[in-house]
C-alpha cells in the first residue's frame, strides 16, 4: 500500500459537505471522494464512511445536497468533518435553510446541488451515493476548499 499512498499524497481536489434529511432526522458530513462520473445524463457520485452517521441518514435519504465550500470556511469543514453527529447538533451551529426535499443547504457555499439517489454501492469502507442532479445553487465565489486545505482536521468519526 505504501506505493499507492505516495500517489495519493500527491494529489489534491475539492472536498465537499454533503446533507441528508430522513425521517425528521438531519446529518451532514465532509466528503473527499467524490466526482462527476457521467455527462449525458449528467450524474455524480459521492462516498460516504460507514462509520458515519451521516450514512446511517444518507442511506434512508432520497435526496442528498451536495456543497463546494470556500476556500476561507475550514471552520465549516472542522465542524462537519471533524465533530459527529452523534455528539453534537451540526445544524444547531452551521447557517442554513431547508432545501430541496427538505434537505439542508449550508449558507455561503460557492456552489451546491441536490441530487436524487439513483443507486448506492458498497465497495469497501464507504459506500458511494449516485446522484442525479435535480436543482443546484451558488451563493458566493472564490476557490472551493481542497483536501490539503484540511489535512489538519482529526475524523469526527475515525475509521
Amino acid at each position: 500500500m505504501g506505493r499507492f499512498d505516495s500517489f495519493t499524497a500527491l494529489l489534491d481536489y475539492p472536498v465537499y459537505v454533503v446533507t441528508a434529511t430522513a425521517e425528521q432526522e438531519r446529518a451532514g458530513c465532509l466528503v473527499g471522494f467524490a466526482g462527476q462520473c457521467s455527462i449525458r445524463p449528467p450524474r455524480f457520485s459521492v462516498w460516504i464512511s460507514k462509520a458515519n452517521r451521516t450514512y446511517a441518514v444518507a442511506s434512508r435519504s432520497q435526496v442528498l445536497v451536495v456543497h463546494l465550500l470556500p476556500a476561507r470556511r475550514h471552520d465549516l469543514a472542522e465542524l462537519f468533518g471533524g465533530r459527529t453527529g452523534d455528539e453534537v447538533d451540526k445544524f444547531a451551529v452551521a447557517e442554513w435553510e431547508a432545501g430541496p426535499y427538505g434537505v439542508p443547504v449550508l449558507a455561503g457555499a460557492v456552489a451546491w446541488f441536490a441530487g436524487r439517489v439513483l443507486d448506492r454501492a458498497d465497495w469497501g469502507d464507504h459506500v458511494g451515493f449516485l446522484l442525479e442532479p435535480l436543482d443546484t445553487g451558488a451563493a458566493s465565489s472564490g476557490r472551493p476548499l481542497t483536501f490539503r486545505d484540511v489535512k489538519d482536521i482529526d475524523a469526527g468519526h475515525p475509521a
